[in-house]
């Protein structure tokens, strides 16, 4: 009976949330700092990598030796940068700054490296690999997510060759929704962790395509989620965090997901709740910016995507306020510290990084997940 009362309460606020943020100006929030040079600067980390096949770290289970193949035989589509999830979400990078930039000088390259991807027959290599039996659990969730946020980036850009590309995805894109409505109401606990399995992150990723896609079903199962996994969360350890590899804040990004599903009023009384530390006289000493201590290594550069991250969550998190709520100053500026740190060391020089530091970078700047 608590169950179904959290669930009415959310899909009651649902529509309230959806209304007053959609009505109110895009602030509060860091100015968007995406310019034309900052974009060819990002398009540039995706067009180095999107089809490089080598180094390459693939997710795959062998059912024999016929599957022993590579990288461009297994998903035709997404076998560049360095994984799956990076390759997709490399080319939401591509997708959002052409639809920003349209007649920059990285239009015109970024356009061929989609179309040589985004074939109805490379998509269909995709839909044949991600629907074998065996793979149920294939990138779920944050690839999967990120490959609706393609989707729902190609469903919002009015261009010829977009919808082009929208057509040729739309199997990949029903055949992942599909997977994870399936998976949704026998998730029994939350992740909580900061890499990729943290479901906080991908579910806010997932509501967000849910919205532009008018998939109801999808908002219903995540609005349950969040009455089940998050509604009662009190007193978030935010000062155990991060961990020594994270590049997910599993605090932030489950306010910044949760301010997606309720009204401003219950989100504001929820966060007093959820972390009762952000400060009400501004400042940005209670939570400083992750410490990289060597770039060249994997997991540890990870900490890079952290800053990117919490900047982006801390707005978010500011968004879901009312603009006169006294935490706002405070979290616009961690915000800023963390945006200050992170962004100059988005430069592609290791490739540990470069391979999807960008994307963060452009989700961070371009003010994705508030529009």
């Amino acid at each position: 009976m608590r169950r179904s009362f959290w669930i009415s309460m959310l899909s009651a606020s649902l529509f309230l949330g959806s209304t007053a943020q959609a009505a109110r100006p895009a602030g509060p929030g860091s100015p968007d700092a995406l310019d034309e040079a900052a974009a060819a600067r990002f398009a540039q980390l995706a067009l180095a990598c999107l089809h490089q096949e080598y180094p390459n770290k693939i997710s795959h289970v062998m059912q024999g030796d016929a599957d022993v193949r590579p990288p461009r035989a297994l998903t035709p589509a997404f076998y560049g940068c360095y994984d799956w999830h990076s390759a997709v979400h490399g080319h939401w990078l591509l997708v959002r700054l052409l639809r920003r930039f349209p007649e920059a000088p990285f239009a015109k390259e970024a356009r061929a490296a989609l179309a040589l991807s985004l074939t109805p027959q490379n998509i269909a290599g995709e839909v044949e690999y991600l629907g074998h039996e065996k793979r149920a659990s294939f990138e779920r969730p944050y690839g999967l997510a990120w490959l609706l946020q393609l989707s729902a980036e190609l469903r919002g850009w009015n261009d010829p060759q977009a919808k082009q590309w929208a057509a040729a995805l739309s199997p990949l894109e029903s055949l992942a929704a599909s997977k994870l409505k399936d998976w949704l109401p026998k998730l029994h606990y939350p992740i909580r962790i900061g890499e990729h399995d943290q479901t906080a992150l991908s579910f806010g990723l997932i509501w967000d395509w849910a919205r532009v896609a008018g998939d109801a079903g999808m908002t219903a199962l995540l609005t349950d989620a969040a009455a089940r996994f998050y509604r009662g969360d009190r007193d978030c350890p935010l000062g155990y965090e991060p961990s020594g590899q994270d590049f997910l804040s599993p605090c932030l990004a489950e306010a910044d997901f949760m301010r997606r599903v309720l009204a401003a009023d219950d989100f504001a009384k929820w966060l007093q709740a959820f972390l009762p530390g952000i400060p009400s006289t501004g400042g940005n000493e209670w939570l400083p910016p992750g410490v990289v201590t060597d770039r060249t290594d994997p997991k540890l550069a990870h900490i890079d995507g952290l800053n990117l991250s919490r900047a982006w969550m801390l707005e978010g998190i500011a968004h879901g306020l009312k603009p006169a709520d006294k935490r706002v100053p405070a979290l616009l500026a961690a915000a800023a510290s963390h945006r200050a740190t992170a962004l100059p060391a988005v430069t592609g020089e290791h490739y540990e990084g470069g391979h999807w530091l960008g994307t963060f970078a452009v989700y961070l700047t371009s003010q994705a997940g508030r529009e």
